[in-house]
């Protein structure tokens, strides 16, 4: 029987279809992969019922959904000499120009050219097959699941805050937000060398889950509370005033608590997208000389996450609560919207 290739396809707001879509071919540089594990991100969910992620990424033609992915190269393009068919691999959801300055020195997540997966106007990779540029694809070693591979992209994120951060061994540190992306920073800090990491949420379920995979303590956000209370606790509950702080929800909330919480001379890395424009305590900042960095995605991070995976620094397997198959991607997004669980995963894989 022909491979086919089953594609789920976002055309606008909450019309997302599986069709079938030819199997792409590889040009020079570039391999095809046979997807195995996507994770569903909170940007899938976003475009799938918002279509748009603020005023610049809008869902304006049909588009492929899907950039946490994994899968087994099944054709090599010319040009590529460092994977073969067969070989399991994780993907790094970029594309760049590679000549600009920014992708010479090494910080090519801030290219001016590049491109991302499933973000507007660029297309995903939930399908059965995908094509993608050969040196954004990473080998998996066999003690490492296609769902660990899948995860490593939430996990960079994490992983790229906390190295920006410079987060070393005894460091107190505060994360804010207990999703995803705050449960990566957690790991990543841990393993980076933090005595004590304590997440902030306003969820009960979600701090009780972040303690059971690694977070040494918990401060639970109360509707009535200021930020200046927060910080109180965070210091009390870590012995002191965190030395980093990492903040992933895009609060505002968070973004004032991390200044206030944050230790005189510390530092305050912002992941978090929330809105257009947000203030600051800008006396407190300055008069204490808070360090504020921003955090983009990922750079040169997958190897080592791998690494740090296969190694057991880093168990990243509990975030994954929900699993479906590709034919069930609308289950699965509702599942994700829902909130009841933390990671979900689509197994792309043709039985």
């Amino acid at each position: 029987m022909t491979d086919t290739n089953l594609s789920a396809i976002l055309y606008q707001k909450l019309d997302l279809r599986l069709e079938d879509r030819p199997i792409p071919e590889p040009k020079h540089g570039e391999v095809q992969i046979s997807m195995r594990k996507i994770g569903i991100c909170g940007s899938d969910v976003k475009y799938w019922t918002d279509g748009r992620i603020g005023n610049h990424f809008i869902v304006q033609n049909p588009m492929l959904l899907g950039h946490e992915c994994s899968g087994v190269v099944s054709k090599i393009g010319p040009g590529v000499t460092h994977l073969k068919e067969g070989d399991r691999v994780a993907i790094e959801p970029h594309g760049v120009c590679r000549c600009c300055e920014f992708c010479k020195h090494g910080r090519y997540n801030l290219c001016p050219n590049v491109f991302f997966l499933a973000t507007p106007p660029d297309s995903g990779a939930l399908a059965r097959y995908h094509v993608h540029g050969a040196d954004f694809v990473f080998k998996l070693p066999d003690n490492v699941s296609f769902e660990e591979g899948a995860l490593i992209e939430p996990l960079s994120v994490g992983l790229h805050a906390s190295r920006r951060a410079r987060i070393s061994l005894g460091h107190r540190v505060l994360v804010c937000g207990a999703g995803p992306i705050g449960l990566c920073a957690m790991l990543s800090a841990k393993a980076l060398g933090a005595s004590a990491i304590c997440i902030t949420d306003v969820d009960a379920k979600r701090l009780a889950f972040a303690k059971e995979v690694g977070a040494t303590h918990t401060v639970q956000i109360q509707p009535d509370e200021e930020a200046e209370e927060v910080a109180s606790k965070v210091a009390t509950t870590l012995g002191g005033a965190p030395d980093r702080t990492i903040e992933c929800s895009g609060a505002q909330f968070s973004v004032d608590l991390g200044v206030y919480a944050t230790k005189s001379g510390g530092v305050f890395v912002i992941v978090g997208h929330g809105p257009e424009k947000v203030s600051f305590p800008i006396v407190n900042l300055v008069a204490r000389e808070i360090e504020i960095l921003g955090s983009f995605r990922y750079v040169n991070t997958w190897q080592t996450a791998i690494d740090m995976i296969s190694c057991g620094k880093i168990n990243i397997k509990p975030l994954v609560t929900h699993r479906f198959k590709l034919e069930e991607t609308l289950e699965a997004f509702k599942m994700a919207k829902s909130g009841q669980g933390v990671k979900v995963m689509i197994d792309c894989e043709k039985v």
